[in-house]
């Protein structure tokens, strides 16, 4: 059996004119980066931005395992099935993070023959994307502690800036240091840090923003520490947005690849989904929407975290709404659920299998709450057997919603053929519901919180300290009351412990933290001991990824 690279490899890919073409980009729109891979200039996607939008998909999954689910394997197989089938279809992903593919994951850009392609340089360096946001975050870092350095004026107090540094790897050496030793010449000693480059506001604005004006602007507004009066300081105040839009104003523009089909995708933006909002670049989709009949995107981990964050954060800021949702699972994950070990998930599990289904059911209710029509895609395993598929589609009649086998790995676009004619079906009739975000802009922050641990966790309730509780209406009185919350938690269980599965309730969610992210527009809710820079596993997916002798990457999947 082929692996990832070697079918990538050996796929022949369209010149990226080819693809820019299927959507109607002329030449001159476009800036290439080699052969097949391009980004589209600011004065085309100004141009098209007053046509029509199309239709959206939103492709998210029931909550992540070690037996794997495939949200963006499904992705790319059904924007390939939907061209299949005579629609004009693009995809929209997220850039993989260096972090993740040296670290647990290798790739990120789909499997088997659901591929976007060249998988090498998107899964690498690509663009150069991430290195301009990793840039332009650090140089606001470097221009406020020359400030404080200098003493320039306004006065800055070193001790309360908050701004930390930022590196696109997994790193958790880098999480807390002291810096500034050695002397004088040296700066001055501070307590700091590093996140991960993904977990940057700097991501986060970038992803959000509708053009450089917009980008520019959110910058401005960035929160980076506090005076000695407690007055909140933005990035303005040592005059760097400008120069930190100028690093990112060609990464800016969408990338535009394709699939092993040929197929248009767009890969753009990559923010956290338990620290961000986790999709890919508002840019990259609304460019998408203006210029394809269908665009099917995906939010980051389950949908619990994902999915809620694309329509709590990225539709309430843009006017977005998905047209129909995609839960994506597979029959192994579910018997993880129900409570076999990893070993022993080959074997039919009918028990477990049913036990299981109460996270998919999950799932499939608290995508309904946002006024979205889902349909379920199983990812389908050659270890699935007969009774295990039938008991599943029982199981999904049973609440009220279809469940398609899905076989786009070793197939392509063809075996999620009957998949993309059910999203279709959906997508050609009246919405059943109006679209809806879970609260209203106007409610207090915590009981943003309450209302999401509730309705989306089934948490009992929310436990923050005096502290926290403060910190909450201190935001408030300063006019950000109105935000959405971004909660950062675990992605592999709907409480704040990873180690719990399936469909836990009565569980009470911890807020260990609150972060204002002012240019992005949203508050960060850190819940239990989630981190902004994650640290590699014993065995990290690195120590399998090298050149062979013919000078070609091999192990990275």
């Amino acid at each position: 059996m082929l692996s990832d690279i070697e079918i990538a490899r050996s796929t022949t890919l369209k010149p990226i004119a080819a693809i820019a073409e299927r959507l109607g980009i002329p030449d001159e729109a476009l800036i290439p980066y080699g052969r097949s891979i391009a980004k589209i200039d600011h004065a085309f996607i100004k141009s098209v931005q007053d046509r029509p939008r199309g239709k959206l998909v939103l492709v998210t999954a029931i909550t992540p395992t070690p037996a794997g689910e495939g949200k963006t394997t499904t992705t790319v197989g059904l924007g390939d099935a939907l061209n299949r089938i005579g629609k004009r279809a693009a995809i929209c992903l997220r850039e993989p993070s260096l972090g993740p593919c040296f670290g647990v994951k290798g790739g990120a850009a789909g499997g088997g023959y659901s591929q976007v392609v060249p998988m090498e340089e998107i899964n690498l360096h690509f663009t150069g994307d991430f290195h301009a946001i990793t840039s332009a975050h650090n140089l606001l870092s470097a221009m406020l502690d020359n400030h404080v350095y200098w003493g320039n004026q306004p006065k800055i107090d070193g001790r309360r800036l908050t701004w930390r540094r930022v590196i696109d790897m997994n790193d958790r050496m880098l999480r807390n240091q002291l810096n500034g030793l050695g002397g004088t010449t040296n700066g001055f000693p501070k307590e700091d840090g590093f996140d991960i480059t993904v977990a940057s506001e700097v991501m986060a604005v970038f992803c959000l923003s509708k053009n450089l004006e917009d980008l520019e602007a959110r910058l401005s507004r960035m929160v980076v520490g506090e005076d000695d009066k407690k007055a909140l300081l933005t990035a303005d105040v040592v005059q760097a947005p400008g120069a930190m839009a100028v690093l990112l104003k060609d990464a800016l523009q969408p990338n535009l690849v394709q699939t092993l089909e040929g197929n248009p995708a767009f890969v753009h933006g990559g923010p956290f989904a338990n620290i961000a909002h986790g999709c890919n670049s508002v840019i990259a989709t609304e460019t998408a929407l203006r210029l394809a009949d269908v665009v099917v995107t995906e939010a980051g981990f389950g949908a619990d975290l994902g999915a809620e964050k694309f329509m709590d954060i990225k539709c309430r800021k843009t006017g977005l709404a998905p047209d129909a949702a995609v839960i994506v699972a597979t029959i192994r994950a579910l018997k993880m659920h129900g409570g076999v070990a990893k070993d022993d998930l080959s074997k039919e599990n009918l028990a477990a299998l049913e036990t299981g289904f109460a996270n998919l059911a999950r799932h499939v209710e608290n995508v309904g709450k946002f006024g979205v029509e889902a349909v379920v895609g199983i990812n389908r395993f050659g270890s699935d057997t007969d009774a295990e598929v039938e008991l599943l589609k029982s199981l999904c009649e049973k609440i009220g919603v279809t469940c398609v086998l899905c076989t786009h790995f070793a197939e392509g676009g063809k075996g999620a053929e009957a998949l993309a004619r059910e999203v279709v079906a959906i997508l050609d009739q009246p919405r059943r519901a109006p679209f809806k975000t879970l609260y209203p802009d106007d409610i207090p922050l915590l009981s943003k919180v309450e209302t999401i641990a509730r309705e989306i966790y089934r948490a009992d309730g929310v436990e923050a300290d005096p502290k926290v509780k403060a910190r909450f209406k201190q935001l408030e009185a300063a006019g950000f009351g109105h935000f959405p919350v971004c909660i950062a938690k675990t992605q592999s269980s709907f409480s704040s412990d990873a180690s719990v599965k399936n469909a836990p309730t009565g569980h009470i969610l911890p807020i260990r933290e609150v972060r204002l992210s002012a240019g992005a527009e949203f508050i960060v809710v850190i819940c239990g001991d989630i981190m902004t820079m994650p640290g590699l596993p014993k065995v990290p997916a690195a120590v399998n990824i090298r050149l062979d002798d013919a000078g070609l990457i091999v192990g990275l999947s």
